[in-house]
């Protein structure tokens, strides 16, 4: 007896495991009925009868190459004794839009006993665009079962079961509780994309241990099946479900002899012979910048009117962060039948499948920007893309029969300089805001963290010592009270520091307009295109700088009523400007929440002029350059290097005889052809002596800028201390005379 009664829950687990799967079986045979068997099947999740159109999108998934699979990837979910099940796919399987949906099921049978399901994603637009589909196909409405969460837009309520989100918004809200998230099922999908977030959330998933907590979590890390090995070795060999190879064939590439010197003309003259040639589907080009994509867009537009083809001429669509919401025109269904031409970088390498597209013209590049840790400076780089984005290109043409697929390269360039895998960002990406995180998560040492792959020593020391300077740290190297503030802002460090800088300087609501506009919307980006347009420019700037002349153009904009067409006419970005006016309530919003002092608008006047400057110097003293010779060539003062103004730089467009300010505070300094310092003001020395710790004059590079500051910094404190001594005299005096009297 007593044997029988040790044995109970042993066999009560193994009755509730029966009963689930049997739970996860039915859900799994309701949802692939049809509407001839069964017109009352009611979905499970709002207990509402299943529309036509759910029958009609189901028979798309059922022709999916993930579907056949789905039972096997439901049985490891429930058994896997990690808690983690990995999933294998090619790009265009089905991966991203049923394991969500399966997930929910899982979710479903246990009740949601800890809380929805949650996917992320590396990119916000792919989050948006996939809870845009799968709530589709579940016949559910976004915003309240299936919702999304990205930033400046959370649309999710209080019965959202399943919510995609950026990756590094869940990863502040890891960094902000104590557990793992308020999740059932969280699964992290492309993650052979190497996002920083995404490599650090799996980093303090490993540590946590799946298996040891409360509540019985799970997580499904979703990749390529190159980058497999590498996950199931950090992993430690969880369940692998490797889905099935899809029907049709994928093309043989096309190489060129050699690598054109315009890709954009060689480009748009592939799309031109496919349009003339009439060979059938939607053309998917890859170039490696947004400045490309965007010549490439420009240009076909112009010429696809002309070309003598049967129907509609084909419509140009640009597929890049930049464009905001409107990427979802590239799903769009054109009445006319016109080709599509949809212009792209490695933003969709992975995300985003297009089964309309049946020919591929790649420029085997990509532009990306990396952090350089010693000089604190972005370097535009050039290179060419990993062999498994190559391969992911060369798979949307896949089909019966298979497209096309040009490459504008060599077919010894991709063989002799690829990499195998792309790149992680951690390894190439400022890691402060990272090391913040990681210290709100009391991680003493971030380099204890568990990475997929460990960032170089220094790149983790710059950051230790910036947040230092910033005083965001203790003298125990944890985070200071300042440190804790400053991680609740979805901004960068030294931005943070700043708009808190602001509550003493009396100038929060300039400071919060600017923090918006540098985050979503950073002035101008290609030169005028008339005339016209470059007198409306020189009307919104601001005589003190390009940070004043940022507030001036979204005041404007407001006042406007944040007219499409009056940001056309500028050349201005619409969308982002309406992204900065949403991240600056967002802003408003936690300053009132937690307690921040906020101040009147004052713009314009000279006190409001002096502080805004005190409270930039304060969060960006470690961005400063000097024109040592009058010319125009700034000297950035951590370390020798030698920078220009940016040509969309207030200062530049100003007439001869303008004189370039001695003293600058800039906001981002790239290493390009040109090595440009963004968005640019004057400030005067004194403002920095005064305001930046004084260990950080002490601790910069030997330089003539240098010896002037410890200089200045000297003569300041002795006339502070020759003021203090004339005070206390006539302190005395004053005194004396009263006793006399």
């Amino acid at each position: 007896m007593g044997q029988g009664f040790n044995d109970y829950p042993t066999f009560c687990r193994s009755c509730q495991s029966a009963t689930m799967a049997s739970q996860l079986l039915r859900l799994a045979e309701e949802s692939g009925l049809s509407p001839g068997e069964s017109e009352l099947a009611v979905n499970p999740f709002d207990g509402l009868p299943f529309s036509s159109h759910y029958y009609e999108l189901l028979e798309q998934r059922r022709a999916l190459p993930i579907w056949a699979a789905r039972f096997i990837f439901l049985e490891q979910l429930e058994s896997s004794p990690s808690g983690v099940v990995l999933v294998s796919g090619e790009p265009g399987s089905g991966k991203s839009t049923q394991i969500p949906q399966w997930c929910a099921e899982f979710a479903l049978a246990r009740g949601f006993q800890k809380g929805r399901v949650t996917v992320t994603q590396p990119y916000p637009l792919a989050a948006l665009s996939l809870a845009l589909r799968v709530a589709d196909e579940m016949d559910l409405t976004l915003g309240h079962e299936v919702g999304y969460s990205i930033p400046q837009e959370d649309c999710t309520g209080p019965h959202t079961l399943l919510r995609f989100c950026w990756d590094r918004l869940l990863l502040q809200e890891v960094a902000s509780t104590r557990g793992t998230g308020a999740w059932d099922v969280l699964v992290l999908d492309e993650a052979q994309e190497r996002s920083v977030a995404s490599d650090l959330l799996q980093g303090l998933l490993r540590d946590a241990r799946l298996g040891n907590l409360p509540d019985d979590p799970r997580v499904v890390v979703v990749t390529d099946p190159a980058f497999e090995p590498k996950l199931q070795a950090f992993w430690g060999d969880p369940p692998i479900l490797h889905v099935p190879r899809g029907p049709g064939r994928c093309p043989t590439p096309i190489y060129r002899d050699t690598v054109p010197t315009d890709r954009v003309e060689a480009a748009c003259q592939a799309v031109l012979e496919l349009c003339r040639k009439e060979a059938p589907g939607d053309v998917l080009v890859y170039l490696p910048s947004e400045e490309e994509i965007s010549l490439c867009c420009e240009f076909l537009s112009r010429e696809v009117g002309t070309l003598a083809v049967p129907g509609h001429p084909p419509r140009v669509l640009p597929l890049h962060p930049g464009r905001g919401q409107a990427v979802q025109a590239v799903y769009e269904d054109t009445d006319s039948g016109a080709r599509k031409v949809v212009v792209t970088h490695w933003f969709a390498d992975f995300s985003f499948s297009l089964p309309s597209i049946h020919h591929v013209i790649d420029s085997g590049l990509e532009l990306r920007s990396v952090y350089n840790p010693q000089i604190r400076a972005e370097f535009q780089m050039l290179r060419p893309i990993s062999k498994c984005q190559a391969e992911a290109r060369q798979l949307r043409a896949k089909g019966a029969p298979p497209g096309s697929c040009l490459c504008l390269y060599p077919k010894s360039f991709q063989e002799l300089e690829a990499l195998p895998l792309p790149q992680p960002r951690v390894c190439e990406e400022n890691l402060s805001p990272l090391v913040l995180l990681l210290k709100r998560r009391q991680i003493a040492e971030p380099g204890d963290c568990h990475f997929l792959d460990r960032p170089a020593p220094e790149a983790l020391m710059q950051a230790l010592e910036d947040l230092d300077y910033l005083a965001a740290l203790d003298d125990e190297g944890d985070l200071s009270d300042l440190g804790v503030i400053l991680s609740e802002f979805p901004l960068a460090p030294e931005l943070a520091k700043a708009l808190l800088a602001s509550c003493e300087f009396d100038c929060v609501h300039e400071m919060l307009t600017l923090a918006a506009m540098l985050t979503a919307a950073p002035g101008f980006t290609r030169p005028p295109l008339c005339a016209e347009e470059a007198a409306l420019r020189r009307a919104l700037e601001h005589a003190d700088g390009d940070h004043s002349s940022l507030i001036q153009v979204y005041e404007a904009f407001i006042q406007n009523g944040a007219d499409k067409a009056w940001c056309q006419t500028r050349g201005l970005n619409w969308a982002a400007l309406c992204q900065a006016q949403k991240l600056r309530g967002e802003l408003l919003e936690l300053m009132q929440r937690i307690e921040l002092p906020l101040s009147q608008p004052a713009f314009g006047s000279e006190k409001n002029r002096r502080d805004l400057q005190k409270a930039l110097v304060s969060g960006y003293f470690l961005k400063v350059a000097r024109d040592t010779d009058g010319t125009g060539n700034y000297l950035l003062l951590t370390h020798k290097h030698v920078a220009q103004l940016s040509p969309y730089c207030c200062y530049r467009s100003r007439r001869a005889p303008a004189r370039p300010p001695p003293w600058v505070i800039y906001h981002s300094f790239s290493i390009s052809k040109d090595n440009c310092l963004s968005i640019v003001s004057e400030i005067q020395p004194q403002m920095l002596v005064e305001l930046a710790p004084p260990y950080f004059l002490s601790n910069l590079p030997p330089s003539e800028s240098r010896d002037f500051l410890n200089q200045l910094r000297e003569e300041m404190a002795a006339s502070s201390t020759a003021s203090t001594e004339s005070e206390s005299s006539s302190t005395q005096e004053f005194g004396d005379a009263c006793v006399l009297q």
